[in-house]
């Protein structure tokens, strides 16, 4: 296998490595629980093994050698899953069938997309306003339309910033828009969305995705959440409900660790509630004392802005960050979108 091939994985499979080391050493625990929902520390360090033994192959030289035949799989199956140990040929029908579809899936990631467009969506009025701390940044949001009609609404971050974060969420863009027509299912979505990248080694960090789908005949949202900041769902009227809602993630962030479990959750929505999703960039602005902004700072001005419209409740919360920031550079990139029921 060539040399500048096996180069350019260890030293990608490292970063990942460092990556992940750092995010486990550095973040506190209030964030750790938020990134890993229902996983722990443990699936992350399964995850880093996993780069251990694919660096230890390496100097080995064996990794990428085909358990049945000895010989070396090829270049394009390793760059998609450098864990890949049998050749094509000696996969099954099935196996094969699947493998072609991922190979096809990893092709369309990498090519750009046209310009997201705001939709009309019965029964829901949007607003969004996303601005980046450097030239280009690694926040996203975007909308779709699932096979069975549903409407759906997606924010993600980047672990990390500039242009190698924008280039990573282009690509994760590029396979929410190629498997979404495709599925019904926020969740199957995720999973197969985390099998193309984790592996993958040009995805050298994580990222962390809400995905929902919305049913305007019925305004129901069922939604899964990798590793996202959760959204806050206000209730106009509380119905014998807490005026609030977080929607706290169902599963862990895309490509932080090994074994990866996603599960759904649905909420109905109602006429005059309010759903904000944002970023942790908007939360964890901070004040010239170094304190940060919160998520209850974001409640209490969501409960006094509550009659505005969508597009004034993006204005309020933009004044409001800049406001509390004294009109500081951004530290990081700040995505807030805004859908609010309709009557």
């Amino acid at each position: 296998m060539d040399a500048t091939f096996i180069e350019h994985i260890q030293a990608t499979l490292t970063a990942k490595r460092q990556s992940l080391v750092t995010w486990l050493r550095s973040t506190p625990s209030k964030k750790k629980i938020v990134r890993l929902g229902s996983a722990n520390e443990q699936a992350v360090q399964a995850h880093v093994h996993v780069l251990d033994t694919a660096l230890e192959k390496i100097a080995a030289q064996t990794l990428g050698r085909c358990i049945v035949c000895h010989e070396y799989v090829g270049t394009a199956l390793l760059e998609m899953d450098y864990t890949a140990c049998v050749c094509i040929n000696h996969l099954s029908a099935p196996e094969i069938r699947e493998l072609e579809t991922e190979l096809e899936l990893s092709q369309v990631v990498q090519r750009a997309l046209l310009p997201q467009q705001m939709p009309e969506i019965p029964g829901l009025e949007l607003a969004a306003s996303s601005r980046s701390a450097h030239i280009v940044g690694g926040d996203y949001y975007d909308f779709f339309r699932f096979q069975n009609g549903a409407y759906g609404l997606a924010i993600g971050d980047v672990a990390g910033h500039g242009v190698s974060a924008s280039l990573l969420m282009a690509s994760m863009q590029a396979a929410l828009h190629t498997l979404i027509p495709m599925c019904d299912s926020p969740a199957n979505v995720l999973r197969q969305v985390n099998r193309l990248f984790r592996h993958n080694i040009h995805f050298t960090t994580f990222v962390t995705l809400f995905l929902g789908a919305f049913d305007p005949a019925t305004r129901t949202l069922i939604y899964c959440s990798a590793g996202h900041n959760p959204p806050l769902l206000f209730h106009q009227q509380a119905r014998g409900r807490e005026p609030v809602t977080w929607l706290r993630p169902t599963g862990a962030a895309i490509g932080l660790i090994e074994e990866f479990q996603m599960t759904t959750k649905t909420v109905t929505l109602w006429p005059g509630d309010i759903l904000l999703l944002y970023t942790d960039g908007v939360t964890e602005a901070l004040n010239l004392q170094g304190e940060e902004i919160g998520q209850e700072r974001l409640v209490t001005l969501i409960r006094q802005a509550s009659r505005l419209s969508a597009e004034d409740l993006v204005r309020a919360l933009r004044r409001m960050l800049q406001e509390f920031s004294n009109d500081q550079p951004l530290v990081d990139d700040t995505t807030i979108v805004v859908c609010k029921i309709a009557g």
